[in-house]
């Protein structure tokens, strides 16, 4: 008992730096066994597109479970979305930008659809997204009328299939870093005029060059392949707004307070059911993005696409440190969450693990991380 209260504890007080001591444990494991095959430039590149629409959904799906809620409908509403992008390409033939417009404005609609249920009909969400992953996956069967749907638009195929040009890649990383350091300092200028407490320079210093060297490797890994994929540029953009929205908005701060304490947060005068249905308006356009980006990268819209992507993404966010109780967690925590689950795919994929081994696997680890949770809470009590 003592072992697992040590890793209870190191999780809670250290939940980035414990996942990505993780990741780098999964990664060594499965680049022993496959005898270098998992860490080369290619695969990690398709370790990154994988992740990407996994993350997607996380990223939507992590600002649902703070708010305490959860939605299953987000993988049948994937397939959904992906399916009428597909025979909107292939019977209609329209315009790629009107494509995606039409897509990311139905997956907007019923995401509020479901919240509507949620915030004002007040119908467990539990049972709004059973409903919805059965309705959902029902009207994508009768859309593609059972079968694969495939694209001509090389421009949609792009979307996920595509990469940046190399020279954008690195100048898309100097950027970051740059604006990661002004960000760093401001924060740290802000703190000392208010005459809070400041990490030594040399701290911040050191900090910034394990960025700077894990962004130059980042770039570097995956333009050493064709450069970086356009869903993971995607997925990295997504990641900077919705922890900016998290960090430094109303609304962000909102969100935690919903899923901290509902009564309160509602007698202080937030209207509680509005935030609660815009978040599900967030989540169903990142179910479209990942429709679209699944669809792309298949080149043809499947009736099976999105099948488990809601226990993915769910899974993701738990891992990422996510609390199933609300009121904590983070893109960031969801996003390596992903990277977690994507890299035991792909790793036991590459090791040819039965499928039921990956069931297994990834079922005992959404265990681990909900226990982990649940100790947690016990001992702050």
């Amino acid at each position: 008992m003592t072992i697992f209260h040590s890793i209870q504890q190191v999780f809670s007080r250290y939940k980035i730096l414990a996942l990505l001591i993780a990741i780098a444990l999964i990664w060594a494991f499965f680049t022993w066994q496959s005898d270098g095959a998992f860490l080369t430039a290619r695969n990690f590149a398709n370790l990154l597109r994988q992740m990407a629409i996994t993350g997607m959904l996380a990223s939507g799906m992590v600002f649902v479970i703070i708010a305490g809620e959860i939605d299953l409908s987000v993988g049948s509403l994937l397939g959904l979305l992906g399916g009428v992008a597909a025979v909107l390409d292939a019977t209609y033939q329209l315009p790629v930008a009107l494509n995606f417009a039409i897509v990311l404005g139905l997956g907007l609609v019923l995401g509020l659809f479901n919240g509507y249920w949620v915030a004002y009909l007040r119908v467990p969400s539990f049972i709004v997204g059973l409903a919805g992953m059965l309705i959902f996956r029902g009207i994508l069967l009768a859309v593609t009328k059972g079968t694969t749907t495939p694209i001509e638009s090389e421009s949609f195929v792009s979307f996920g299939q595509g990469h940046l040009p190399m020279m954008l890649g690195y100048f898309i990383g100097a950027a970051v870093f740059l604006f990661l350091v002004v960000m760093t300092f401001r924060s740290r200028a802000n703190r000392q005029r208010y005459q809070l407490a400041v990490p030594p320079l040399w701290q911040e210093g050191a900090k910034l060059l394990i960025i700077a060297l894990i962004i130059a490797g980042f770039v570097e890994a995956l333009n050493s392949n064709e450069g970086i994929p356009v869903p993971v540029l995607l997925m990295l953009a997504i990641l900077g707004g919705f922890s900016f929205m998290a960090r430094n908005t109303v609304f962000g701060r909102r969100i935690y307070a919903v899923g901290s304490n509902l009564e309160a947060t509602r007698l202080s005068g937030v209207n509680t059911r509005l935030v609660k249905m815009a978040l599900f308006g967030v989540m169903g356009l990142m179910c479209a993005l990942a429709g679209l980006t699944t669809t792309a990268r298949m080149a043809a819209g499947s009736p099976s696409a999105g099948n488990m992507g809601e226990l993915d993404a769910i899974a993701s966010c738990f891992i990422g440190g996510t609390s199933m109780r609300g009121g904590s967690g983070t893109v960031l925590g969801a996003l390596i969450g992903a990277l977690i689950m994507a890299s035991l795919d792909n790793g036991m994929s590459m090791l040819s693990v039965e499928s039921y081994w990956q069931m297994i696997v990834k079922g005992s680890i959404l265990l681990l991380a909900v226990w982990i949770d649940v100790m947690s809470g016990s001992s702050e009590r």
